[in-house]
């Protein structure tokens, strides 16, 4: 490498310089912004092009998941998992809010323990059958309409839960409570609670013992422990919704499916089929434990 020597006088010093008749090393591979080494000098650094950094490959995330498999089963639906005793949440699906249904059976259940804590062939049958002459008869025992879903809301505040109980008939061909609307979210964070709550645990062991003929959906996993609710629109379309206590106990989860077809068949499996994919992302959801009491 031939290699000339300079020297300048400045100011009375004097200044070298080697001069190399080859160009500086271009910056490796492995550096920012590293270019391929050129035969010929490469351009001035202010015209070298900026390096593009790679695309990421695209992250299916668990609420796309969960799009997809809705739109396959030809379903509005919603979930939210909550952790028990806790408040992280995951959330999927644009269904939001509608009639609880049976599901208000639970605290309402719960509302007649705050009374008489013991459990009556009426709670029994509410939560395990979701008879609802029982719930009926479990209503009244609460008081006047007005004074019977005071009793439920309060239930509802200790846990967190904003949610009002529907006091009169607005359909009356169903009970004022199961006109209630409740939303997933609200749902979630009632029963992330009150599966912590010592006064609650008859109704939860309850709840893992429904009947055969409505272990669908979250009755699939095993050990959860659930209740449903179904009904109806006005127009004749059923809306099956459910929610419950899955896994080791941690993670709380509530679920409701529209079905294109309006079928509460069509509803039911649509549950069912969630539900077992919720199982195989158990480890993706949150989970909590009960504070120690």
């Amino acid at each position: 490498m031939a290699v000339l020597g300079v020297c300048l006088v400045l100011g009375g010093v004097v200044v070298g310089f080697a001069i190399s008749s080859r160009s500086a090393p271009a910056p490796t591979a492995a550096q920012p912004g590293a270019v391929p080494e050129l035969s010929a000098p490469p351009p001035p650094p202010e015209e070298v092009p900026s390096a593009v950094p790679e695309t990421p490959p695209e992250t299916t995330t668990f609420a796309e998941e969960f799009r997809s498999l809705t739109a396959d089963l030809d379903v509005r639906a919603g979930l939210v998992a909550r952790a028990v005793g806790g408040t992280e949440t995951l959330t999927a699906g644009d269904w939001t809010v509608g009639p609880a249904w049976s599901t208000i059976k639970v605290p309402l259940s719960i509302a007649a323990l705050r009374e008489n804590p013991e459990v009556t062939d009426a709670i029994r049958a509410a939560i395990t059958r979701s008879d609802n002459a029982a719930a009926e008869q479990i209503w009244q025992g609460l008081g006047d309409p007005v004074t019977a879903a005071q009793k439920v809301d309060a239930v509802l505040r200790e846990a967190g839960d904003p949610t009002v109980v529907q006091s009169q008939r607005v359909r009356p061909e169903f009970t004022a409570f199961g006109q209630t609307q409740w939303s997933l979210d609200h749902q979630a964070t009632f029963l992330a609670s009150a599966a912590c709550d010592p006064r609650d645990q008859p109704v939860l062991e309850l709840m893992g013992q429904i009947e055969p003929s409505q272990h669908w959906g979250l009755g699939q996993l095993p050990g959860a422990r659930f209740k449903g609710g179904w009904g109806p629109s006005p127009e004749g379309a059923y809306l099956v919704r459910q929610y419950g206590v899955i896994g080791d106990g941690s993670t709380v989860v509530a679920i409701a499916v529209e079905p294109a077809s309006g079928s509460f068949d069509d509803g039911v499996q649509a549950l069912t089929r969630i539900a077992q994919w919720l199982d195989e992302r158990l480890a993706e959801l949150p989970s909590g434990r009960c504070p120690a009491q």
